[in-house]
């Protein structure tokens, strides 16, 4: 038996158009194209159920600004999905002059162009390229602080009082591409070296060489771990260009945020939660929490205590504090890091007024935990920035 009549078609006029119309109805934004077609092939003088799929659609045509009949009702029910597939799958039949190949063909052209414009649209906020940035420099500083110790380890085997008289790992590793071997640690050397480091760590250098109780090593054993040296100050200089440029890329998406607590933190925390939409959404007790939920849950399993911070940890202010303040700031930093990031997700004009004089309330906090100087109130502090924000255009 047939169940469907086909009453009225209107292809669309171009891609382009399809596309504008797809991108309008996943917003919830009624076409024009779909509006004129429903008011020339819906009649208006009797009740008409209109059944639509997208449920956002069947909200927006309800709205009385569309201007559509009264007498059309519209209903997005669940029931009527075998409705649409019986709909799509006969689709066809109905439209004679139209192949299946073809309208596979638009099908994908469609679904390709739509896709394009979605992803796009969610690079240009940019926070992706925030999370990639952060997750690079973690693994850049695991990657260099591991080959920075292979280094210490293997040369120390040739110089083992070097490791103590530069501690530090990086300037380690410069020192060995320098030198190369001990017999390099000459007074030929000692520019170079005080360069590195300094006159005193240099003239140590050169001196520990002379006496050193480290055996010797091939030309093929220094050639290798010179080429080593010169890998790993390649990954040492890419983490500063990459942390530059997450630097500058804050500026530009989260600059109240990163101005109150660091780049670091700001990036770490935008990336546990997703993107800064989703961290602007949490409330201040989740960002304060913010990667440690396995201690928490753990917590409530054994109904111990709860964590009192998770990522926000790592930032200055928690360091600090004093013992027992150090939960009493984290909530207050917490609270502060929901007001930024939300002030940089739904702004208009981004500026970091608001990071400073957020941080700056932070400062007075912990200021009055050690001296007990009470700090001005939250609107004060909002007032001044408002005052400072009026008077940023004619800057």
């Amino acid at each position: 038996m047939k169940c469907f009549k086909l009453h009225a078609f209107v292809p669309f006029s171009s891609s382009a158009s399809a596309l504008q119309n797809c991108n309008g109805i996943s917003e919830g934004v009624v076409p024009q194209e779909l509006k004129t077609f429903i008011e020339e092939n819906l009649p208006a003088s009797s009740d008409v159920l209109l059944c639509i799929s997208d449920r956002k659609l069947a909200e927006s045509l309800k709205a009385p600004e569309i201007g559509l009949p009264e007498t059309i009702s519209f209903s997005s029910e669940s029931i009527l999905h075998e409705v649409y597939r019986a709909l799509r799958f006969y689709f066809p039949k109905y439209i004679k002059e139209f192949s299946h190949f073809d309208e596979s063909k638009a099908q994908i052209g469609l679904g390709h162009s739509y896709s394009r414009a979605k992803v796009k649209f969610n690079i240009y906020r940019n926070d992706n390229m925030i999370i990639q940035s952060i997750n690079l420099l973690d693994q850049l500083d695991k990657d260099v602080n591991n080959f920075c110790m292979r280094v210490k380890e293997w040369f120390s085997y040739h110089f083992p009082e070097l490791s103590k008289i530069v501690p530090d790992n990086p300037t380690f590793v410069k020192v060995v591409g320098l030198i190369r071997t001990r017999a390099g640690a000459t007074e030929e050397n000692l520019d170079a070296l005080e360069a590195l480091t300094n006159s005193q760590v240099a003239s140590d250098i050169i001196e520990s060489a002379k006496s050193s109780v480290g055996f010797d090593i091939t030309d093929d054993d220094a050639e290798n771990l010179a080429t080593f040296t010169e890998k790993i100050n390649a990954l040492i200089e890419r983490r500063r260009l990459t942390q530059e440029y997450l630097a500058k890329k804050l500026a530009g998406v989260a600059p109240n945020l990163s101005t109150m607590i660091g780049d670091r933190v700001s990036a770490r925390l935008i990336a546990h939660a997703g993107s800064l939409t989703n961290l602007a959404k949490f409330p201040a007790s989740t960002i304060q929490i913010l990667g440690a939920e396995k201690a928490l849950f753990r917590a409530l399993r054994s109904r111990g205590a709860t964590p009192k911070y998770g990522l926000i940890y790592h930032s200055p202010f928690i360091a600090r504090a004093a013992r027992e303040n150090k939960g009493k700031i984290s909530r207050f930093l917490a609270a502060k890091c929901a007001i930024a990031s939300r002030i940089d997700c739904f702004s208009e004009v981004l500026c970091d007024i608001y990071g400073r004089h957020l941080k700056q309330q932070i400062e007075d906090r912990l200021n009055y935990f050690e001296t007990g100087t009470t700090p001005p109130t939250n609107a004060e502090a909002m007032a001044r920035a408002i005052a400072e924000l009026i008077l940023l255009p004619l800057m």
